[in-house]
């Protein structure tokens, strides 16, 4: 039951006549995929295919969603089988904003330097919905034919021989050397509903978790985002995809550190759900026989409850935990960082504060709706300035702050 991912190398993406690979570039025949899309689903009204490369003077408003294109080969199952991947490739979705979130990817400037997607070769959908569609609904039909697009552009990979091949055994808890350190790594994803949402097996987190669930599973794409959250934090797909401390953990396994499982958490609503997800938890780290955990996070504000209770479970039952958290600390960094906190909170890892606040410099090219710029969370009424510049918060551009680590922020002492 290994899974085999399969990497094909592209280092530019052209529009021409079919949509295929050639050599290291992707040829995508744009009428083609916009009528692909919109046969797909008919609750598109317009849709908009562009790239956008690193390095471009190009900026990409009110990001739903980003997507590495993939593909299972020979009908295998997720977790298991081969799994072709486009490197260096994404799908970026975009669109009208149904609430108050979302938002910036700048392929160059300042900004480009906050974002993991400034270095992708994106292809970017634009996407209208026909009138009428809930929130929801609406939602749904950017994300849905995100993936769709992902997969038909990992498609033309299907006869070409890759450039790497990653190989992902299956993990026995039992079958670690006793001296190494049993490590468990607790994966907490928003859940909360009213658009903040994230489907583990096509099931919203909502309901099912927490559970373990094998490291294979994940690799291969388990995980969908569905969030309309501030950008900072958002773990979009793409993270989800390749998740930075779950391929870390694996780096290391049998090294320094044995991996022993990871626990799927939720991010409910109400406190009396809090506790309990959180007690479940920590029971099912426990029958790892974890010898310390590893925590990562999703949002700010309601989630920190969550984190400080399973730390606080985690510390309480004797196993050591070592946290990932942004901060929103206000623009001079100096207001409460966190909204809970817990006395056993004494491993923590910050990734930056979102309040800090940026200026973006005019680009040349701007995709996605403009109109709803100030609507992006980190952004104001007077965000946007009469040269075509923006005055906005890292909270407002998409993995500023990722609570994965994935983000490009550091700090040094003075």
């Amino acid at each position: 039951m290994t899974l085999k991912l399969a990497y094909f190398e592209i280092n530019d993406i052209v529009f021409g006549q079919e949509t295929i690979i050639d050599g290291s570039t992707l040829v995508i025949n744009r009428e083609s995929l916009k009528n692909t899309l919109k046969t797909a689903d008919k609750r598109i009204s317009a849709i908009g295919v562009h790239t956008a490369m690193p390095g471009d003077s190009t900026r990409i408003l009110c990001v739903k969603d980003v997507i590495e294109p993939r593909c299972k080969i020979n009908g295998t199952e997720l977790g298991v089988g081969n799994t072709h991947i486009l490197k260096n490739v994404a799908v970026v979705t975009c669109g009208k904003i149904v609430g108050f979130q979302e938002g910036i990817i700048d392929m160059s400037g300042p900004g480009a330097a906050h974002t993991p997607f400034s270095a992708t070769l994106n292809v970017v959908l634009d996407i209208q919905v026909v009138p009428g569609l809930s929130p929801h609904e609406h939602e749904e039909v950017v994300r849905l034919t995100g993936l769709t697009a992902a997969t038909l552009l990992a498609q033309t990979s299907t006869n070409k021989n890759p450039t790497l091949v990653e190989t992902y055994p299956p993990i026995d808890p039992a079958a670690v050397p006793s001296s190494l350190p049993r490590i468990a790594y607790v994966y907490m994803l928003l859940s909360q509903g009213l658009l903040h949402d994230t489907y583990v097996l096509e099931e919203n987190a909502k309901q099912g978790l927490p559970r373990i669930l094998e490291h294979t599973l994940l690799l291969d794409g388990a995980i969908i985002s569905g969030n309309c959250v501030s950008a900072c934090d958002k773990n979009t797909t793409y993270h989800h995809q390749n998740n930075p401390v779950l391929r870390e953990l694996l780096r290391e396994h049998h090294k320094r550190l044995s991996l022993v499982g990871v626990v799927l958490t939720n991010e409910p609503i109400s406190l009396d759900a809090k506790k309990k997800s959180a007690q479940q938890s920590v029971e099912l780290v426990q029958t790892l026989k974890a010898d310390g955990a590893i925590m990562s996070k999703e949002g700010f504000g309601n989630p920190d409850t969550d984190q400080m209770l399973l730390i606080r479970g985690l510390e309480e039952a004797g196993i050591p935990t070592v946290a990932l958290t942004d901060e929103f600390a206000g623009a001079n960094g100096c207001s409460q960082s966190l909204a809970d906190s817990t006395p056993q909170a004494i491993a923590m890892v910050s990734v930056g504060n979102a309040n800090e606040r940026i200026l973006l410099p005019p680009l040349e090219q701007l995709l996605g709706p403009i109109s709803d710029l100030t609507k992006l969370a980190g952004a104001y009424p007077h965000s946007l300035h009469d040269d075509g510049s923006l005055e906005v918060e890292l909270q407002a551009i998409i993995g500023a702050t990722n609570e994965l680590g994935w983000q490009t922020l550091r700090c040094r002492e003075v």
